[in-house]
């Protein structure tokens, strides 16, 4: 997966306590209070960025004089549902937390925007990020596409990407995290355009509820259904079988959806897909949240979800292809790599909970997946 190193840049973290975050909290109320004013588009143009989080990272009149390309249609879709997501989030936050925006510049070409909500009440560490790069593959990037399959010729070879990344990790341990990342990727390979889609929408629980995990694929089925009847198997166990920790044995959560280098039918076809997965976040998890932000729970309980956090920090530092790339690459914004690494994590010599209790149920899921749908 060739994703956190081009496409998913997070950003700065950002402490978002109520006394340390005044000054933050100022910046982000004046450059939303601002937009309205600097903001609209000009006659000649239909794009409205006070419905985004930012302005777009690609100049506005680019933009509308290429509006069936489809770097432009990607970069639009990433901006909405970035947005869309962010306040779906905030409405369960309570009032004095809010996502502040950071938008930066790549040199070597394009940028992104990175919205992170920090310390809440509800989300412990919160992102949303895009970004939309520019530039010419390194040779490790070209090995990795290759390796996957791709024919690219020698010599510097022009890309462009664009995606949208994001990891909740919510403060309850009755909340599931979840992860997911929608990306579009073109090379330029002399006169050929190559391109291809990739993403994913997955969940990691602290404790099994099948009930969660049932609403959260079947709402993925219903995405994937409306294009093309084989996709949620296949996709399915796509998923399971990259978000795995060999060393443990175990799949890091409760799986969803996951793919990559997807370029048939056609460039439109896939384009919707990839939309369609991208709205169904929104529906497959903040009903989630709504249901379980405010259970009680225990100390021990939350050590445990400590420990599962920790489990995902090794996935993502030992396996994650798109991590391990990223850290790799010249230029690359490591705070933003890390991003998707949680707050606070845990690991404690030589644990293993009883089989069973509520924590050896969902370790009994995570090594052996299921069909939930």
């Amino acid at each position: 997966m060739f994703s956190k190193a081009f496409i998913t840049s997070f950003a700065l973290i950002i402490h978002q306590r109520q006394r340390g975050f005044v000054k933050a909290r100022k910046y982000a109320t004046f450059v939303g209070a601002a937009l309205p004013f600097f903001g609209k588009t000009s006659s000649k143009s239909k794009i409205d960025i006070t419905k985004y989080m930012s302005s777009p990272v690609t100049p506005i009149d680019e933009l509308t004089a290429h509006p069936n390309d489809m770097k432009t249609k990607m970069e639009l879709m990433i901006l909405r549902v970035q947005a869309e997501f962010c306040k779906a989030l905030e409405k369960e936050e309570t009032d004095s937390y809010k996502f502040i925006v950071d938008k930066w510049e790549r040199n070597e070409g394009g940028g992104g925007i990175t919205c992170v909500l920090q310390d809440g009440k509800v989300f412990e560490k919160a992102g949303v990020n895009i970004s939309v790069v520019t530039g010419h593959l390194p040779p490790s990037a070209v090995s990795q596409m290759r390796s996957r399959g791709k024919q690219l010729s020698e010599g510097k070879l022009p890309f462009f990407a664009a995606g949208i990344s994001a990891v909740i990790h919510p403060r309850n341990p009755m909340v599931p995290t979840i992860h997911f990342n929608y990306r579009y990727f073109e090379v330029q390979d002399g006169k050929n355009t190559q391109w291809w889609f990739g993403g994913g929408t997955d969940l990691t629980p602290y404790y099994l509820n099948n009930e969660d995990a049932v609403h959260f694929h079947k709402t993925l089925r219903i995405a994937c259904d409306k294009h093309n009847k084989t996709y949620y198997p296949k996709f399915k166990k796509w998923c399971d079988d990259y978000f795995n920790i060999p060393h443990r044995g175990e799949r890091r959560g409760v799986g969803g959806i996951f793919f990559d280098d997807l370029d048939t039918p056609n460039q439109e076809e896939v384009f919707g897909f990839v939309t369609e997965c991208a709205d169904a976040v929104i529906p497959s998890y903040i009903p989630l949240v709504e249901q379980h932000k405010n259970e009680a729970y225990t100390e021990a309980e939350r050590q445990w979800q400590l420990l599962r956090r920790g489990r995902y920090v090794e996935f993502n530092l030992i396996y994650d292809r798109g991590t391990k790339f990223g850290l790799y690459t010249p230029g690359a914004r490591f705070e933003s790599i890390l991003m998707s690494l949680p707050l606070h994590a845990r690991w404690e010599y030589m644990h293993q909970p009883n089989e069973d209790s509520r924590e050896g149920q969902l370790l009994q899921v995570l090594r052996n997946p299921k069909d939930w749908v």
